[in-house]
């Protein structure tokens, strides 16, 4: 099979260390259930609910922070700045950088497709040296795994489809990646997808 030509990686999990670790961080600081926001945005509607209107772009940081923070039952005073003590245990995962970084200056086009909570959680100003194109959900209002987002990130970066790897730590986004015809890679660590990602594109990726 010819190599892919272009990378689309998502960003928390992937190009971060594991967001439900730092969740459950976050669950044990506050004296919660290890697992209660995973499970508020997995299971419950509500809170799930608050999680994709935040992610869509549809409520401000502060307002999800006052109403998620009331469905977890926390006091009013615990609720500003939830979203940044959410993610307080996640960490750059500077090899999977490193790898888009690498895959960019040997000609793969690169992008980004991110299920957004508000901007401030992206190094902007790094984006043009790791990609050629981005999508964050709340600036588009789609979401994955809306198909449309998926087709949104391959027009950014000039490619169709079927000539590009998609990256995600979440199985379920990449069923519609698949479907469309992308070669997709489960992110779990970077030991395992950087040489996947190797084989796929045809490029050296570790140092």
């Amino acid at each position: 099979m010819a190599p892919r030509k272009g990378l689309l990686v998502d960003f928390g999990g992937v190009l971060t260390s594991n967001v439900f670790e730092s969740f459950q961080a976050f669950c044990e600081a506050e004296g919660l259930e290890p697992d209660r926001v995973r499970d508020a945005f997995r299971n419950e509607d509500d809170g799930r609910q608050l999680l994709f209107d935040l992610e869509l772009g549809k409520l401000e940081n502060e307002e999800f922070e006052r109403r998620f923070g009331a469905h977890l039952g926390l006091p009013p005073e615990r609720c500003e700045g939830l979203i940044e003590r959410l993610f307080g245990g996640m960490k750059a995962d500077h090899a999977m950088e490193m790898a888009v970084v690498l895959a960019k200056r040997q000609g793969i086009r690169t992008g980004l497709i991110s299920n957004s909570w508000g901007a401030t959680n992206y190094e902007l100003d790094r984006f043009p040296e790791m990609f050629d194109g981005w999508v964050i959900s709340g600036e588009v209002g789609i979401r994955k795994p809306d198909p449309e987002i998926y087709e949104l990130g391959a027009e950014r970066i000039g490619l169709p489809p079927d000539e590009i790897v998609f990256v995600d730590d979440l199985k379920g986004n990449l069923k519609p990646a698949r479907a469309m015809g992308m070669a997709t890679v489960h992110h779990v660590t970077a030991d395992e997808t950087i040489p996947q990602l190797e084989d796929l594109l045809g490029v050296k990726l570790g140092r």
